[in-house]
C-alpha cells in the first residue's frame, strides 16, 4: 500500500458501517482515509464514519485486488488440511481490533466432516468480544468466505455463540503482545 492513506473512490462500493454492520453505498469521488489493512479488507474513515471495504473492492481505492487462492494440498481422503483452515481463520479480523479472530480467542471450535455427497464441510463456532457487536454477521461471513477458498472444502458454516462468554484471558500471547497487554 502506498504511504498516502487519503484516497478518492474511483467507483461506487458497498461497505459495512462500523460498528453497526449496516451496508451502505460509498459513492465514487468520495474521500476516504485508510486506517488499517488486515486480512485483505480495509477499514476506512469517511465524513460519515468508519466502514469496512472488502478486498474485492481494493481497486476502488487505488489498491491491487489480491489473489485469494489458498496454496494447500488436501489430505489423502480429499479432506481439507486443518492447518490451511486455521490459516484462513487467522486472516479474519474485527475491523476495530488489529488482532485476528483466532488470536483474539473468538474461535471456540473448528470441525471438518465428510458430507453425504462426498464433499467436506467445515463447521466453526465463534463468539464476539461484545454481544451488541453489529459486525458479527460481517465477520462470520468473512470467515466463511475465506474457509471456502481452502482446497477440499465444499461447504462451511460459521455459527456465533455466546457460551462461554468471551473474556480477555482467551486472547493468545501473540494477541496480547499486539494489543500491548503484556
Amino acid at each position: 500500500m502506498s504511504d498516502n492513506r487519503e484516497r478518492t473512490l474511483s467507483r461506487d462500493v458497498t461497505a459495512s458501517q462500523i460498528p453497526s454492520g449496516d451496508k451502505h453505498t460509498l459513492f465514487a469521488s468520495s474521500k476516504v482515509f485508510i486506517h488499517q489493512v488486515l486480512g485483505g479488507s480495509y477499514t476506512v474513515q469517511t465524513d460519515t464514519g468508519l466502514y469496512r471495504l472488502d478486498g474485492k473492492d481494493a481497486d476502488a481505492i487505488g489498491e491491487t485486488v489480491k489473489d485469494l487462492t489458498v496454496q494447500a494440498a488436501t489430505l489423502a481422503d480429499g479432506a481439507p488440511d486443518p492447518d490451511a483452515v486455521w490459516g484462513q481463520l487467522r486472516q479474519v479480523f474485527d475491523p476495530e481490533i488489529p488482532v485476528n479472530i483466532v488470536d483474539l480467542g473468538l474461535v471456540y471450535s473448528m470441525d471438518i466432516s465428510k458430507a453425504d455427497d462426498g464433499g467436506h464441510k467445515v463447521d466453526v463456532a465463534m463468539t464476539l468480544t461484545a454481544p451488541g457487536c453489529g459486525m458479527g454477521p460481517v465477520i462470520a461471513e468473512d470467515a466463511k468466505s475465506k474457509i471456502l477458498l481452502v482446497p477440499g472444502v465444499a461447504n462451511a458454516e460459521v455459527r456465533i455463540t455466546w457460551e462461554p462468554a468471551w473474556n480477555q484471558s482467551m486472547i493468545s500471547e501473540e494477541g496480547k503482545m499486539k494489543l500491548g497487554l503484556i
